[in-house]
């Protein structure tokens, strides 16, 4: 579980460090707000066994590239990599609650995050900013 709120975290505020950078662009105000509700999961399962959570440490050790392209392409493989992150830990992992969290995750990967930031690095880069409500 460490590891995968660890990703988590990585990925939150990556997405954040963008948005700051680049503004309120889609996806990554939209993708930001599910890396949230990851973290959340994660950390449901980690009171439940009564694990203390890793802190999160990322804000201050993540980069943004210098084009909102660059950072979908580079989007693009860390979901991959998240991707496959998940296959060995579901591998390793016999408790119902915690496949279930971790299949939940890995789905958001594949079936949401990684074709939206594909779809954004095809346009080159081309995010639109996001509207208020």
């Amino acid at each position: 579980m460490t590891e995968a709120l660890e990703d988590e975290y990585k990925s939150r505020s990556t997405y954040r460090k963008v948005i700051e950078k680049f503004g309120v662009v889609r996806p990554f105000v939209n993708i930001v707000e599910a890396e949230e509700r990851h973290v959340g999961a994660l950390l449901a399962l980690f009171g439940k066994y009564r694990i203390t959570p890793p802190d999160d440490r990322w804000p201050e050790r993540v980069t943004v590239p210098d084009t909102l392209e660059e950072a979908c392409r580079n989007a693009v493989e860390d979901e991959k990599t998240n991707r496959v992150m998940y296959d060995r830990l579901l591998a390793g992992t016999s408790e119902s609650d915690i496949r279930h969290v971790l299949e939940n995750l890995q789905s958001a990967s594949c079936d949401r995050h990684i074709p939206v930031f594909e779809r954004c690095a095809s346009r080159g880069g081309k995010g639109r900013t996001r509207k208020g409500c």
